[in-house]
C-alpha cells in the first residue's frame, strides 16, 4: 500500500513538472534594437541571428542616409530551426506577413539545412526589413490587401554596397558585361530574380549596385530614395516611370534617365583599372600592347614588336613606339608584380627603338618571349594543382555550384512526391544523409 502510494506521488510529481515546462515560455533572444526577436535553437545561434539581423537594418540605414532613424514601430519575429523529419519540403527560408488587429505581423522561418545559405539569410532580412519599413505609415491596411514587394535591385544592391562587404565583384562583373551588350535600364528593370541562374545573379546584383548607386548618390538622392519605399504601395506597374516621378534630377526624360544610367555604368566600369591584374590578364594586355599599329589611323600595319626590322625605320612609327612606351608604363602601374620586370624590359626596348638602336635587341626580345612562356606554364601548372585539390582533396564544400547541383536534383526528382510515412522517412533520411 506504501509503495502504491509512493508510486502514485512521484507520477503525480512527474505529471506536474512535465505541466509546467510544457506551460513554460519558450526560450528567445532579443536584438539590441529590440526588433528582432528570434525563437528555438541554443543561445549562442539566437544571439549570432541577431547580430546578423542587426548587421543588415545598419546596411539599410546607412543606405538611406546619416538623417536616417531607426524608428521602427513592428517587430520581426524570427523562428529559426532544424530540419524537420516529416516535412522535407518546407522552404529553408520563408517570410509570413500576417495582418492582425493591431496591424501586421512580420514572421521568419529558418529551417538550417545545406540548401540555406548565408546570403539567402541576409536576403531575406532585408525583405523583412524594407517591408516593415513600406508599411510603417499604413498599419490600417484592410483583410486581404496583397502586400507590395520591395524591388529585386534594392535588395541586391543594398547587399553589393555594405560597407563591409567587398565589391570588387562590382566592376570585373560590368566590365564582363561591357564587353558584350549593356542591358538598358528598361530591360534591367524588365528582369526577374527568381528566374535568373548563378552567373546571370552576379550580372543583376552588379547592374543593382549601379542603379542603386546612381541614386542614393547625394543627400537628396537618399531621401527621395525613402519617399520612394514609403510611396511603393501607390507605385503603378511602369517601374520605369516610378523611378522617373521619385528622382527627377536623374532624368525627366528617358534618355536623359538612361544616359545617367550608361554613365555611371561606365564609371563603375572604369573603376576596374585600377585594381591588380592577374598573370593570365596581365599577359593578354601585354599582347595586345605588343601589337605596334604603324602609319593611317583607319588601315594601319599591324607588326609584332619582334618584327621591329620592318617597320623601325618608318618614320610613321617614330610616334607609334613613343605611344607603347607609355602603354607599357601605365600597363606596370597595374601588372601582377610577377610581371612588372619583364614589362620594364619591354620598356627599354621600346625606347631604343625609338632612338633606332637595335643592338642585341633580337636576342633580348626572345629571352623574354621565352620567360614568359615559361611563366604562363608555371601559372597553368599552379591553377591546376589548385583546382585538383579542391575536387579531390578539400574536407569541406565551397558551396559555388550549390545552386547548380540542386537544380539537377530537382531536375531528377519523379513530381509530385509519394506522402505515406515511410516515403515521408525515406525523404527525411535522404535530406540529412
Amino acid at each position: 500500500m506504501i509503495r502504491t502510494v509512493y508510486a502514485a506521488g512521484l507520477g503525480g510529481i512527474f505529471l506536474l513538472v512535465a505541466h509546467l515546462q510544457a506551460a513554460a515560455p519558450p526560450e528567445r533572444s532579443l536584438s539590441s534594437s529590440r526588433q528582432f526577436i528570434v525563437y528555438g535553437l541554443d543561445a549562442r545561434r539566437r544571439g549570432g541571428i541577431c547580430e546578423l539581423a542587426e548587421r543588415c537594418k545598419q546596411d539599410v540605414l546607412h543606405l538611406l542616409g546619416p538623417k536616417a532613424r531607426d524608428n521602427w514601430q513592428t517587430p520581426i519575429v524570427i523562428q529559426a530551426r532544424y530540419p524537420e523529419a516529416d516535412r522535407p519540403e518546407v522552404a529553408p527560408a520563408q517570410l509570413r506577413v500576417s495582418q492582425t488587429g493591431h496591424g501586421l505581423k512580420f514572421q521568419l522561418d529558418f529551417h538550417l539545412t545545406a540548401d540555406l545559405s548565408l546570403p539567402r539569410i541576409e536576403r531575406e532580412l532585408l525583405r523583412a526589413i524594407f517591408l516593415e519599413m513600406i508599411y510603417r505609415d499604413r498599419a490600417e491596411i484592410p483583410p486581404g490587401t496583397a502586400l507590395v514587394e520591395p524591388p529585386d535591385w534594392l535588395l541586391e544592391g543594398t547587399l553589393a554596397l555594405a560597407p563591409a562587404r567587398d565589391s570588387t565583384f562590382i566592376a570585373q562583373s560590368l566590365a564582363t558585361a561591357a564587353a558584350g551588350k549593356t542591358l538598358t535600364l528598361e530591360e534591367f528593370l524588365r528582369q526577374k530574380w527568381s528566374l535568373l541562374d548563378s552567373p546571370s545573379r552576379t550580372l543583376y546584383r552588379a547592374y543593382s549596385a549601379a542603379l542603386v548607386s546612381v541614386l542614393a548618390e547625394n543627400e537628396a538622392g537618399r531621401l527621395r530614395l525613402a519617399r520612394f519605399l514609403s510611396d511603393l504601395p501607390d507605385a503603378g506597374n511602369d517601374a520605369l516611370a516610378d523611378l522617373k516621378a521619385h528622382f527627377p534630377e536623374v532624368g525627366a526624360r528617358a534618355g536623359e534617365i538612361e544616359n545617367a544610367w550608361e554613365n555611371q555604368i561606365s564609371r563603375l566600369d572604369g573603376s576596374a583599372r585600377y585594381r591588380v591584374l592577374s598573370c593570365a590578364e596581365t599577359e593578354r594586355e601585354l599582347g595586345e600592347l605588343l601589337r605596334v599599329h604603324v602609319g593611317a589611323t583607319a588601315a594601319p600595319k599591324i607588326y609584332a614588336l619582334e618584327e621591329f626590322p620592318r617597320f623601325v625605320r618608318d618614320p610613321a612609327a617614330l610616334q607609334d613606339l613613343k605611344r607603347l612606351t607609355t602603354e607599357l608604363l601605365l600597363l606596370s602601374a597595374r601588372a601582377n608584380p610577377l610581371y612588372r620586370p619583364i614589362i620594364g624590359e619591354y620598356q627599354e626596348i621600346a625606347a631604343l627603338l625609338v632612338r633606332r638602336k637595335t643592338r642585341k635587341i633580337p636576342r633580348r626580345l626572345a629571352e623574354l618571349r621565352e620567360t614568359r612562356e615559361h611563366l604562363s606554364r608555371q601559372m597553368n601548372a599552379i591553377a591546376d594543382y589548385l583546382n585538383w585539390f579542391e575536387a579531390t582533396q578539400a574536407r569541406t564544400l565551397s558551396g559555388a555550384f550549390r545552386e547548380y547541383l540542386r537544380a539537377a536534383e530537382l531536375a531528377q526528382e519523379p513530381e509530385p512526391r509519394r506522402r505515406d510515412p515511410i516515403s515521408v522517412y525515406l525523404d527525411a533520411l535522404e535530406t540529412q544523409f
